[in-house]
């Protein structure tokens, strides 16, 4: 259940950037927040997980050390620019000593490491990955089972444009799921693979793509992405407690974002999802546990 943030809290997501495609900080966007995905697992005593690299990272960095203590974990789904361009302006991760493992898929036989220096470097970016001064270590996982500290994490791909992992995060009591880019059948039915049920099997949060209306949906069935009547579904079928629309579309107004949810509202009618239903806004945190 969504506790208020409180001293005993075991478990605290944070959403530091919800959007999809692009960053799109402006005025009518202010209330849920323009930059791209990256959200926050923290729990007591243990390192946290970061959930994607998008260019909300810089805003986590932020309330972190920056003397070299800061140890964590970062699980990126794929590697769109989205979801990976905030690396070089974590702060944390320029001092000494500081140490960021990073996990996520190999790329068609790319290793991720390979990756983030095939894109990270002049003339595309005037700092490479090596350069940066704590320790960027690389870790090619998919399709698996792995411990981060006390978390216990599965790893199963899920459809979109390129290999993509999506993630069920066991950590400080709780249950997050975390499946933040999923192609919809293209035919627009709401037909779920195994791998993606398994991920989101009764979990205390689903933070999912959302970002298109069926209208939109219809234009760009093929763009690797779902409707918000998709991501209820889903929810119902997997029987979660919570579900979180993640991944806005940058085209949508904190208006827009609102008629999304209304949908979600809408379409939850009957489906027996036992939680909230919530749209992602930056400066979110939902306690667990």
């Amino acid at each position: 259940m969504l506790n208020e943030l409180r001293g005993d809290t075991l478990l605290t997501v944070t959403f530091f950037g919800v959007r999809g495609s692009t960053p799109c900080p402006c005025d009518a966007n202010r209330r849920y927040g323009g930059n791209t995905a990256c959200v926050a697992l923290e729990s007591p005593g243990q390192d946290p997980i970061v959930l994607d690299l998008g260019t909300g990272l810089r805003y986590w960095g932020d309330t972190l050390p920056k003397d070299g203590s800061f140890r964590g974990t970062a699980l990126v789904t794929h590697l769109h620019w989205d979801h990976v361009q905030g690396l070089p302006f974590f702060g944390p991760i320029h001092c000494p000593g500081a140490q960021l493992d990073i996990y996520g898929p190999p790329q068609d036989g790319v290793s991720l490491g390979r990756a983030f220096e095939d894109f990270m470097r002049p003339p595309y970016f005037p700092v490479r990955y090596s350069e940066l001064i704590g320790d960027v270590r690389f870790h090619d996982v998919a399709d698996n089972d792995i411990v981060i500290g006390d978390a216990k994490v599965s790893v199963r791909t899920v459809p979109h444009v390129g290999c993509t992992n999506g993630y069920r995060i066991e950590m400080g009591g709780a249950v997050v799921t975390y499946i933040s880019d999923h192609q919809q059948p293209i035919d627009g039915s709401f037909g779920i693979g195994p791998h993606v049920l398994e991920l989101a099997d009764g979990a205390d949060l689903l933070i999912h793509d959302a970002q298109y209306t069926p209208e939109e949906f219809a234009q760009k069935a093929h763009w690797g992405h779902c409707t918000v009547e998709y991501a209820v579904n889903l929810a119902s079928e997997a029987k979660v407690k919570t579900l979180c629309l993640f991944h806005h579309d940058p085209s949508h107004n904190d208006e827009a974002v609102d008629h999304m949810l209304d949908r979600a509202l809408g379409a939850r009618n009957g489906t027996g999802i036992p939680g909230e239903i919530l749209a992602a806004a930056e400066g979110l945190a939902i306690s667990l546990g």
